[in-house]
């Protein structure tokens, strides 16, 4: 049996490798994966539109990366497929189309953070496809490898310490994706900063102090100190590309994150200076600023439902998740508000869809501002669907769903509720929604549990009746009265 199972991986590993996008499923991923120094994974739903804009892109790029030297290898895997999103919720994935890159045969794995355009996936593999961290032995290397527009970290060893050699080609390989990493035994090459005598870090940026010198080569303490030194104390969001990593830095910094958005046009100057002065007040204090134009943020605004109508505006959101917002926020009023969100003084915002007028359909209608009322404190036992509009999945279910709920509909304990998980706010650290539908009971007893199994009626059923906190109601004489009531229909 062991040599059967054994000879399958091998053909699903052949058929794999034949493919210009390699195809992993629960079959092959592991042994795909561990043989591997670096291959990219795009996880992907079959409905997804963007995910079908990004296909011929992503195999066009395969196609080349597969030439190069060394190869690249591009895979993809269904998440829609029960097994594959088991594995697929190993990793952090928000959403579909999400690219992983997996090296030492799946040891350490990054989130792909170049663009979705053929030219910018091969530009962005070819190079973290090569080594971590660049020698600069010349000053015509420095200026080759130190782009003065974006930061560089560069190790410096005037004296040979192995260990801390160790440590920075360790850190160099774990953030490769997001920094580049050059070394040399001579500070005189580089282009900023004085000599040193013994190992140091000196980060080059392009912005603030422009470079900044660290000695403690731990691994911990380099990390921390790249983080917070990559950060600029008011990062830039507008029409400027050479901005958009400085802004990838805040959005991926520890802490609190800031943001005020406003219409360039008209109201920079009234706010700048002001907003500057105040992201400088709370430096080291685990506060981070970004300052954006409203239309260049236009869709991060409808992320998290806000309207560009409603600048300028400040948003707060912790590093707990908690968020905050003030709309049409004066410039002598930033630093007051931002104190009486510190203080907890403010209430939080939701993302939330208006609360229905009408709830009276079979299926129940939650928003994030009713989960509460609804699902949390109801005292009953809560079957939620969480589903996202033009989902085909979620559109195929949604029969089935309304027959459960006509088959609960005499039961006065249990309720079948349906809630879109883009335009609402749900609690991440309770529900793990990372495709769509996702099913889950509170029970009536305050316990909660994931559906699992194939989305059928019988399954469903069964599922609650397993799981309900509430005592089990007579299901044949439920099912007796919704079938009469459908014969009278």
């Amino acid at each position: 049996m062991k040599a059967l199972v054994l000879a399958l991986l091998a053909v699903t590993a052949f058929a794999a490798e034949n493919e210009v996008v390699w195809t992993l499923d629960h079959t092959n991923y592991s042994e795909i994966i561990s043989q591997h120094k670096m291959i990219v994974v795009q996880f992907y739903a079959p409905w997804c539109g963007y995910c079908k804009q990004l296909a011929p892109k992503y195999e066009e790029a395969a196609s080349v990366l597969n030439n190069h030297d060394p190869p690249v290898i591009l895979a993809k895997m269904d998440t829609t497929i029960p097994e594959n999103a088991e594995l697929a919720r190993n990793y952090t994935i928000n959403g579909v189309p999400s690219i992983k890159i997996f090296r030492n045969g799946g040891k350490t794995v990054h989130d792909y953070k170049g663009t979705r355009e053929t030219e910018g996936i091969i530009a962005y593999l070819k190079k973290h496809g090569g080594p971590a961290s660049l020698e600069i032995k010349t000053k015509e290397d420095a200026a080759t490898f130190i782009d003065e527009k974006k930061i560089v970290v560069a190790g410096i060893f005037p004296q040979l310490s192995l260990e801390k050699i160790i440590n920075f080609t360790a850190l160099a390989e774990d953030l490769r994706v997001d920094y580049d990493f050059v070394h040399t035994l001579d500070a005189k090459l580089l282009p900023r900063g004085g000599l040193v005598d013994k190992p140091s870090i000196r980060l080059f940026k392009p912005f603030d102090e422009l470079y900044a010198d660290f000695e403690d080569f731990q691994l911990e303490a380099m990390q921390n100190f790249i983080e917070e030194t990559s950060v600029p104390i008011m990062a830039i969001l507008d029409d400027n590309p050479e901005n958009q990593q400085f802004v990838n830095h805040f959005l991926h910094s520890p802490g609190d994150k800031v943001f005020l958005f406003l219409n360039f046009s008209t109201d920079l100057d009234a706010f700048k200076s002001k907003y500057y002065d105040l992201a400088l007040s709370y430096k080291g204090k685990e506060t981070n600023f970004l300052l954006g134009d409203a239309g260049t943020g236009k869709r991060a605004l409808q992320y998290f439902g806000l309207d560009t109508d409603q600048a300028p505006l400040i948003f707060v959101l912790s590093m707990g998740g908690t968020k905050y917002v003030q709309r049409y926020v004066q410039p002598d009023n930033l630093a007051s508000w931002l104190k009486d969100c510190k203080d907890g003084k403010l209430k939080p915002y939701l993302k939330s869809l208006p609360i229905p007028e009408f709830n009276n359909e079979p299926v129940k209608v939650v928003v994030a501002e009713t989960l509460d009322d609804m699902v949390f404190n109801s005292g009953k036992d809560v079957l939620l669907e969480f589903y996202q509009l033009g989902c085909r999945y979620c559109e195929e279910f949604a029969p089935v769903l309304d027959e459960i709920a006509l088959s609960f509909g005499k039961d006065p304990h249990v309720v079948i509720a349906k809630i879109d998980a883009t335009e609402n706010d749900i609690p991440r650290d309770v529900f793990e929604v990372e495709g769509f539908p996702t099913l889950y009971l509170r029970s009536a007893t305050g316990s909660l549990s994931r559906f699992e199994g194939n989305r059928t009626k019988d399954a469903i059923i069964e599922f609650i009746q397993t799981n309900r906190g509430s005592p089990a109601f007579d299901f044949s004489i439920s099912q007796t009265q919704t079938d009469s009531v459908k014969d009278e229909l």
